[in-house]
């Protein structure tokens, strides 16, 4: 499933315009540590690719151009996430490469970037705590704003989910609401049925919910 969606994700972003030099990043292939990162950590926590861009060209102060390893974008808004390796980035980083790493994180935030580099280490040793960091870094690009067309409870039900970023039970929401769990569950049902929340866990009965990303 995993590598189907990959390539399907790849194939898509070459089958838009794409300057040459990005092109030929994406067609030799993502790095190691990129696709085990949405391996083991996007992929699981997210279920998709929306809005994540790989290899985005961003431009520099001295009208150059630098590559972010992933882009994450939703409504024109800006992520950069990057894979830090060790031995290139700790161990063997000389102080020319340290000062443009800096530089370049600079640059990023003066450009309104919100950026979020990842030790591949953490990867492979922490996945789960990596999840959580991606689902919070996610969060900060959710509107707080809600639709006039959800009840108070639907709202109030959506802006609980959105300060969670993680699935929770019936009997949580129903705590933070100060509603019966069977009120609460007809309100969750409904949210499901309008794609706002995704049953996180359970079949004959739903145990968990969450956010539809």
């Amino acid at each position: 499933m995993f590598e189907q969606k990959l390539e399907d994700w790849i194939k898509s972003h070459l089958a838009e315009p794409v300057n040459h030099r990005r092109r030929e990043l994406l067609e030799k292939g993502l790095g190691y540590g990129t696709i085990e990162f949405l391996r083991c950590v996007w992929y699981p926590a997210i279920g998709n690719f929306n809005y994540l861009y790989p290899e985005w060209e961003v431009r520099d102060f001295n009208n150059g151009f630098r590559y972010l390893d992933l882009a994450y974008m939703p409504g024109g808004m800006k992520g950069g996430i990057e894979i830090q390796g060790y031995g290139s980035h700790a161990r063997d980083l000389d102080v020319k490469r340290f000062k443009d790493l800096c530089m370049r994180h600079s640059l990023l935030a003066l450009d309104g970037w919100i950026f979020l580099p990842v030790a591949f280490p953490s990867i492979k040793e922490e996945p789960k705590q990596c999840q959580q960091l991606i689902l919070a870094f996610i969060g900060k690009f959710l509107s707080t704003d809600v639709s006039a067309e959800l009840d108070w409870a639907e709202a109030e039900s959506l802006r609980f989910a959105r300060r969670l970023l993680r699935p929770f039970t019936p009997s949580e929401l129903a705590a933070h609401l100060h509603l019966t769990d069977r009120h609460t569950r007809r309100i969750l049902h409904r949210l499901v049925e309008k794609q706002i929340f995704i049953v996180a866990g359970g079949h004959q009965r739903y145990r968990t919910f969450q956010l539809k990303l």
